[in-house]
């Protein structure tokens, strides 16, 4: 966009040279029109890509980093609070389920990715054995063992809410998957579920103002996830609960400042995470008509934004403007699959998608213990139109 903003500066400055001093000659005006045409045919050109398309053999590839994280101690981010010394162990004593993939959220949604793909593609080569590392990561004891984590007076806040939200997706993929092993892992997994509702129930009310971030901690991702949690597992008490404090939070919002995006380190769209939110907790016409306060250039047919673009692949934080990509590919599909005036945001979405989904394959472990659930995230939003 911005090699096509000069374009026109150049176009304009050569109109403006050759303008008589009242006005610009017909000959002028013609040549003026015809540049600007040939600009708006690049722009077309250049707004065009190849729609990604998820094969057994694309699945195959994907698969490699999160069975591969899994198990991978080192590095590893604890981000824990110290009660004694007691509490110095190392990431497998501390998460027997979750220990790998850098961080305990990383661990958790590479355990969702898996799962996520196998649904998709039950002929994986490798399916067997992953479904031996979900049994063996997820087993019975092992959870045990996490849920007393949470269970530490110290460990009230860990991973709020970004960690319980992606427990709860995990708790969502394998209540909806329809293989044998599905229920014996969900009964698994049952105990540290519920402490993550009750967390989330204990915490939302006490919560007096949104975090509006475009990291971890944002309050519209986090509540997002475990509306859908709550949806389809029908629990109406946490349903309602996700939704009164949606509109708390966000029914009188307006006007934001989605021009300021992205932050250098953000991986989430604030304005997008919030429309994400509120498209599924508000009906139809209360939704628009909100929408249309919040953020009304969404609704231009010509709407757009650029891509989020990454300078250096080895750096943690940097890297996460390719989840950035990711993340509104996500939301974009999913507002332009439930309402048909919203058709026009499917390029902008495919764009976002396309643009980071080829830095996948071998990427540094920076990116790449995580990244590959945000595509698979996206991508599901865009197939299950």
């Amino acid at each position: 966009m911005k090699k096509i903003a000069i374009a026109l500066s150049l176009i304009a400055m050569v109109a403006c040279k050759n303008k008589n001093n009242e006005e610009t000659t017909l000959q002028d005006q013609q040549q003026l029109e015809k540049d600007t045409s040939i600009v708006e045919d690049i722009s077309s050109k250049m707004t065009e890509v190849e729609p990604v398309v998820l094969s057994l053999e694309q699945a195959e590839k994907l698969v490699k980093m999160p069975m591969a994280c899994l198990e991978q101690e080192f590095p590893n981010k604890l981000g824990q609070i110290l009660a004694s010394e007691n509490d110095l162990q190392k990431p497998s004593e501390l998460h027997p389920a979750f220990y790998g993939c850098f961080d305990w959220h990383s661990s958790v949604h590479a355990h969702w990715s898996l799962i996520s793909l196998l649904k998709q593609f039950p002929n994986l080569a490798k399916a067997e054995e992953i479904k031996q590392l979900l049994q063996d990561h997820l087993s019975k004891e092992n959870i045990e063992q996490e849920l007393a984590y949470f269970n530490k007076e110290q460990n009230k806040t860990y991973e709020r809410t970004y960690g319980w939200a992606w427990l709860l997706k995990l708790a969502q993929e394998i209540h909806t998957w329809e293989d044998p092993m599905a229920k014996e892992l969900e009964a698994n997994l049952a105990p540290l579920t519920k402490k993550i509702v009750s967390n989330y129930q204990a915490f939302l009310p006490k919560l007096n103002y949104p975090i509006r971030t475009g990291e971890h901690e944002n309050t519209a991702f986090g509540m997002s996830f475990a509306y859908d949690y709550a949806v389809a597992t029908e629990n109406q008490k946490l349903k309602d609960l996700i939704a009164t404090r949606a509109k708390d939070f966000y029914l009188s919002d307006d006007n934001c400042p989605i021009a300021w995006e992205p932050g250098g380190f953000d991986f989430l769209s604030p304005c997008l995470e919030e429309i994400h939110l509120m498209q599924n907790v508000l009906a139809e016409q209360t939704f628009k008509l909100w929408l249309k306060d919040f953020m009304p250039e969404i609704s231009n047919k010509d709407f757009d934004l650029e891509i989020g673009e990454v300078s250096d692949r080895k750096d943690g934080k940097l890297v996460h403007l390719d989840g950035l990509n990711f993340s509104r590919a996500a939301v974009l599909f999913s507002l332009a699959a439930k309402y048909d005036n919203f058709s026009h945001l499917k390029p902008v979405a495919e764009k976002h998608l396309s643009s980071s989904f080829s830095n996948l394959t071998d990427d540094s472990y920076e990116g790449g213990h995580w990244l590959t659930t945000f595509a698979i995230y996206a991508y599901n939003k865009r197939k299950n139109k």
